[in-house]
């Protein structure tokens, strides 16, 4: 299993306001589903973070999504360990297949690939 991207999750109450926020320092919308917007870096791509009012299938917004080339093995590896699941494994509408975890410290982590 391989990581490919890692991206904070910022929470805010206020989209708009955070996504001018980012803009100020380069950053540039790449996506927008309405409840996450993910700004990114023109001449760095891969330089990302996400903002989030609510999450539209799970609990909880995650702090961070680390996004992995076999999400599968992740998920039974994360399993065997007995870490905590917040967020089951499925496949998402809008392209993703993820589950969310608790890390040692109490952040949820977002682990996910595009299908």
């Amino acid at each position: 299993m391989a990581v490919r991207r890692i991206v904070p999750n910022v929470h805010t109450a206020d989209a708009h306001r955070s996504r001018e926020f980012y803009g100020l320092l380069g950053l540039e919308k790449v996506m927008d589903h309405g409840w996450i917007a993910t700004m990114a870096s023109a001449e760095a791509p891969a330089a990302q973070v996400s903002v989030m009012t609510t999450d539209a299938t799970a609990p909880v917004v995650p702090d961070m999504s680390i996004k992995v080339d076999d999400v599968d093995a992740a998920y039974a590896e994360v399993l065997a360990s007995g870490a905590e699941i917040v967020h089951p494994l499925q496949d998402e509408e809008w392209g993703v297949r993820r589950f969310f975890a608790r890390d040692p410290d109490g952040r949820v982590v977002n682990v996910l690939t595009h299908r």
